[in-house]
């Protein structure tokens, strides 16, 4: 299918190039797996975790079957359950929110800032005191998203969580590649969750996800969790944990993927700031977090409202360039949570839903679309 100038529509996101792209690499990977035949938790999820904890700094990686189950062992190990408050920004992903729920916390949802799209310091400050006014729920820990490619605002969550005696994690699922005051994401909070989720900046070809600690006791009780709560042997069980493990085919794949890690996070870049330059007086281009760098897993520009971003996509569309919403509904008004809302408004993240629209940014972009993208946005 062709667009009416006879152009063919540029891929969201194009698996298949990356795929052509890495070639051999690749498939050496993958024919080493089929050849020993240790299908879970084989020796390139070692190789993995090394490399992955390396990358963050720090002691310990855990990897496990999606950023999902991340999260879950996470808190798991916490005892995270019936009767504690779970503070997470009200625009993001619903795993963040849903994890909770499995475990019979409650989720308190929190605003985010109007530029960087990043949970709301001064509305999680205002959300605790409001719980613990209310005295339902225990305040027991704090997720910070990092939403988009580009990090939460560390420094002042670390002082929130001392500040009440809070779990601080780190949900990185989208951000892994980013760095926070020129240090790699991965080792801002107690523990870090990430997804290998195929959109990611760096996807496997199914799910998986990782722990990242600097603390050894955790980890080992990650390491646990993840496989049914096992002991020293296969058959001492000394917790009741979950089949949480990583796949040693999608190891195999991210190993691959990471050794060109680096020069797809530069075109990434690259892009964004060919975006940049090129929207920044149609649209509000992204606000870059002060002192970071983004992984740049989502491009989100923000129109004047609703009708104005279906008219841009219908535009868009017509010339063969795809977007995405994320989010159409803050997590507060969906369905499944609105009963476990207690009812304050959280505007930013209501307003950021009617206006917000992503563009595709991945490494295998050639300019030529970039500025395909550039002339469709602009009209």
């Amino acid at each position: 299918m062709t667009t009416p100038d006879g152009q063919k529509p540029i891929a969201f996101l194009d698996l298949p190039a990356q795929q052509r792209r890495l070639g051999a690499p690749l498939k050496q990977r993958i024919d080493t797996v089929l050849e020993h035949c240790r299908f879970v938790l084989g020796p390139e999820v070692t190789e993995l975790e090394e490399r992955l904890a390396a990358w963050s700094g720090v002691g310990h990686c855990v990897g496990v079957s999606s950023g999902t189950d991340a999260l879950q062992i996470v808190m798991m190990a916490e005892n995270i359950g019936p009767g504690d408050a779970v503070f997470l920004p009200a625009f993001t992903y619903t795993a963040t929110a849903e994890v909770p729920l499995v475990l019979g916390a409650t989720p308190v949802f929190v605003d985010v800032d109007p530029a960087t799209f990043q949970i709301d310091p001064a509305s999680l400050r205002e959300r605790i005191e409001k719980v613990r006014r209310d005295g339902k729920l225990k305040p027991r820990a704090i997720v910070g998203v990092d939403l988009f490619g580009q990090p939460a605002p560390w420094d002042v969550l670390r002082e929130i969580a001392s500040d009440y005696g809070l779990f601080l994690m780190d949900d990185c699922a989208q951000s892994f590649g980013g760095a926070y005051h020129g240090r790699n994401l991965g080792a801002e909070a107690v523990a870090t969750t990430l997804s290998f989720f195929p959109s990611k900046p760096l996807g496997g070809y199914g799910d998986g996800g990782a722990i990242l600690t600097d603390d050894a006791e955790r980890a080992e009780l990650y390491r646990s969790l993840r496989t049914h709560g096992e002991g020293k042997t296969r058959y001492q069980v000394l917790r009741t944990g979950m089949n949480g493990r990583l796949d040693t085919l999608q190891a195999a794949v991210l190993l691959a993927k990471l050794d060109v890690f680096r020069e797809e996070l530069a075109r990434r870049d690259a892009i964004a700031d060919a975006y940049d330059a090129g929207l920044k007086d149609v649209v509000a281009v992204p606000a870059r977090v002060p002192d970071s760098a983004s992984a740049w897993a989502i491009y989100a520009v923000l129109l004047k409202d609703s009708a104005e971003r279906s008219a841009t996509q219908e535009r868009l569309t017509a010339a063969g360039v795809p977007s995405a919403i994320y989010y159409p509904l803050p997590l507060h008004h969906q369905p499944a949570y609105r009963d476990h809302h207690d009812g304050v408004a959280l505007p930013v993240s209501e307003s950021l839903a009617q206006r917000i629209l992503a563009l595709p940014i991945h490494p295998e972009l050639t300019d030529a679309e970039v500025a395909r993208v550039i002339a469709a946005m602009r009209g």
